[in-house]
């Protein structure tokens, strides 16, 4: 069994990742940090973990802590700082979930790679520090990713998606207020959302990519409405992910609900006089961040890459 350690442990992403990991066939969680947090019981803070785990918040790792990978569930920014402080073994394997090398891989000695799993799985299975996407950049970068293959990203790519409340993160604000957020829905951070350096990185500046971002009245779960001018059948698209065990294309019109609670990333393609319309449904705590994260830790340390990630919908 591999031994886990998460860091950040109180947050939504961290939660995810104890739910996934605690059931995992072979990995052991065996520390949770939390610098608000410690010594308090890992159940009280994620309350449905009760009767799941006796693990409790520290601090920070002990001296002998031998993890063999550590999840970085910090907030944006602060992953750096954080690396800093560790004295980790030489084995030990980093995914981090925040943004701080997802576009600026090298850090002490550190090489990060990108790792949105079905772009790059060869380097990702070899890699020793991980990048984890961010969760518009997975759902944007999944459905263009085969017309980037094929050369066919030579006009400009416009992007409508929506986002639940959980991808705020779990400090309060305004606009994650109950009363703010639900039966409602917003624009924010139009063409300058943080997650478009990532994407135009991961294209190779293909194409110019227009991106709406919008909070939408729900908690979880991601919708992206992609179109630009392009012609491709929907025959590209699954021979591209025909080895993906979890992106699929429908043949039929897609929703959110057949993803929300599972690692799925659910693409359908359709063609309107000249114009390609992609739409994307992915769960952002799992494909578009902590199973993503699983994923692909499953992928370093050599294990099935579905390795706890089997999850049941929660269509109804």
């Amino acid at each position: 069994m591999k031994k886990i350690a998460i860091a950040g442990g109180t947050g939504y992403t961290a939660g995810e990742l104890l739910r996934l990991l605690l059931r995992h066939p072979s990995v052991e969680v065996g520390w949770v940090l939390s610098t608000t947090q410690a010594g308090e019981s890992v159940a009280a803070v994620h309350r449905d973990l009760l009767g799941d785990t006796s693990l409790r918040f520290s601090e920070t790792l002990p001296a002998d802590a031998r993890p063999d990978v550590i999840f970085l569930a910090l907030g944006h920014g602060l992953s750096r700082g954080y690396l800093d402080g560790l004295n980790l073994p030489p084995q030990c394997r980093v995914i981090d979930l925040g943004n701080d090398f997802r576009l600026d891989a090298e850090y002490g000695g550190r090489e990060f790679i990108y790792g949105l799993t079905e772009a790059r799985p060869g380097e990702i299975a070899a890699a020793r520090n991980i990048a984890n996407p961010g969760c518009f950049a997975t759902a944007i970068l999944l459905p263009l990713l085969p017309l980037a293959a094929h050369g066919l990203l030579t006009d400009e790519v416009h992007v409508h998606a929506v986002t639940g409340s959980t991808g705020a993160g779990k400090s309060l604000s305004e606009t994650t207020h109950f009363s703010y957020r639900a039966d409602n829905m917003s624009v924010y951070k139009p063409f300058a959302h943080q997650h478009l350096g990532e994407i135009r990185k991961t294209l190779g500046g293909a194409a110019q990519i227009n991106f709406v971002p919008m909070r939408g009245g729900f908690t979880r779960g991601i919708f992206a409405s992609i179109y630009t001018r392009a012609q491709c059948p929907p025959e590209v698209f699954e021979e591209y992910y025909r080895t993906s065990p979890f992106v699929h294309i429908s043949r039929e019109p897609i929703s959110m609900k057949e993803v929300v609670n599972t690692n799925k990333a659910l693409i359908h393609v359709e063609a309107h006089d000249g114009y390609l319309h992609l739409t994307c449904a992915i769960d952002n705590l799992l494909k578009g961040a902590s199973g993503q994260a699983v994923q692909n830790m499953n992928l370093m340390l050599g294990l099935p890459e579905t390795a706890g990630l089997q999850l049941k919908a929660t269509c109804f």
